[in-house]
């Protein structure tokens, strides 16, 4: 009996170590490697600031979800989109990209649409503006990250030192400001123009619907080189950059994370910004002043809203694991995260209206306000990242000496129509 009990439980137990083998081979080929490429938020310099939402982010879903690890890529803005489009071409999407368009991806049917990947729950939170214009043809494949609106930033500083009241509401007010602190304080930019680019296509857009023109009229078609956007760079060419009222760096060359760390060293009297700068300016101890954005004639206008995006590739077939780590993404917890950690503009409804609440983040109010007369880019349009990347390329030789504001804004013109036309066939 000793013997025979001896021999049925070694026999059991070879049974035991085989089932447990073949389940931990089960679970090997099971777990998942999700790689995301996103955009770095970093105002100053080069900082660890999103690396490390992104790698705490990361740490919590592993430890929750333990047969899939996230790769993140944190890349400049400089560089974050025409990277993942040169993956794509290259046949090696990622599974997650978090950045400025969409819709040429969704055009080619490479992307999961949001219906796909989220819960009821989770996509029924978001802010319906946005959601609109994450859409492509009535579904969405846009996810917006974060969202955020423009104010104008001046040095309260600077403003007492050379007498001034009050922020300008018209260009030429805002010229007259430049010139009084460019003469009472030798500030080196008394407003910066960051045309440079890294966003040059959202600081000409705030031009050009300061002027009543846009990139798009109703209908959606594209009035780049209107008359009325040619006269609004012309205006910013003959009575600020030709005047040297723009700082020592050509708006072609000078990049937004430029402009804002010169703010920040108190070296530019007015720029237009977005929340991320107040929260830095307090760190740093400059005192800072928000006014809305400037028009021609200091009517209420229209200012840029920008919302960043989040897609989900299909070429490497993970939808289900990719919605888990997009339903925890936007779990309350991690969206009012990054929007605290930024300044930014949250995307979702239910930390809207917390942060709205919050006493701690009054400061934002300024931009929630602007949110709802704002205008985001045209994100749905397939050629938009084509047009975008022709503004950044192109809109910086207008100020240039011997360059034409008409001539950039036709060239950009051409590229919006040759891009429709590929997109149309």
């Amino acid at each position: 009996m000793p013997r025979h009990r001896h021999a049925l439980t070694a026999a059991a137990t070879a049974v035991v170590l085989a089932v447990s083998s073949a389940g931990c081979a089960d679970t090997a080929a099971s777990r998942v490697t999700l790689r995301l490429v996103a955009a770095d938020y970093t105002v100053t310099g080069r900082s660890d600031s999103t690396e490390r939402y992104w790698a705490d982010l990361i740490a919590e879903f592993e430890n929750e979800h333990p047969r899939i690890t996230v790769e993140v890529d944190v890349v400049s803005w400089d560089d974050v989109d025409r990277k993942v489009t040169q993956m794509v071409k290259k046949g090696d999407a990622p599974d997650i990209a978090q950045i400025g368009t969409y819709a040429a991806f969704a055009e080619q049917d490479l992307l999961y649409s949001a219906e796909e990947l989220l819960s009821i729950p989770v996509h029924a939170n978001f802010l319906p503006p946005l959601v609109s214009v994450g859409k492509q043809d009535g579904v969405q494949y846009g996810i917006p990250f974060v969202a955020s609106t423009r104010v104008l930033f001046y040095n309260k500083k600077l403003f007492a030192e050379a007498g001034i009241d009050a922020p300008p509401a018209t260009w030429d007010e805002l010229r007259d400001i430049a010139e009084k602190l460019r003469s009472r304080t030798g500030v080196a930019y008394p407003v910066a123009v960051p045309l440079g680019p890294e966003e040059a296509q959202i600081e000409t857009m705030l031009w050009l619907l300061g002027g009543g023109g846009g990139y798009t009229a109703d209908t959606g078609s594209y009035t780049v080189d209107s008359e009325e956007n040619i006269e609004s760079l012309n205006w910013v060419k003959q009575n600020l950059v030709k005047t040297g009222l723009t700082g020592p760096v050509p708006p072609g060359e000078l990049n937004r994370k430029e402009a804002y760390e010169a703010f920040l060293r108190g070296e530019v009297g007015m720029a237009n910004g977005f929340p991320t700068l107040l929260q830095t300016a307090r760190k740093t101890g400059v005192e800072i002043g928000m006014a809305p954005v400037p028009s021609r004639d200091g009517e209420s206008t229209r200012v840029p809203a920008v919302a960043d995006w989040i897609m989900a590739f299909k070429r490497n077939g993970h939808r289900k694991e990719v919605g888990e780590f997009l339903d925890f993404l936007f779990s309350d917890k991690n969206v009012r995260e990054f929007a605290v950690r930024n300044n930014l503009l949250p995307v979702t409804g239910s930390v809207t209206e917390d942060m709205e609440l919050d006493g701690r983040h009054r400061d934002l109010r300024e931009f929630l306000s602007a949110l709802p007369d704002s205008e985001l880019p045209p994100f749905g349009k397939t050629s938009w990242a084509a047009v975008s990347d022709s503004i950044k390329r192109n809109i910086g030789t207008s100020m240039a000496p011997g360059g034409s504001p008409a001539g950039a804004l036709n060239r950009i013109a051409g590229d919006a129509e040759e891009a429709e036309a590929a997109f149309s066939r």
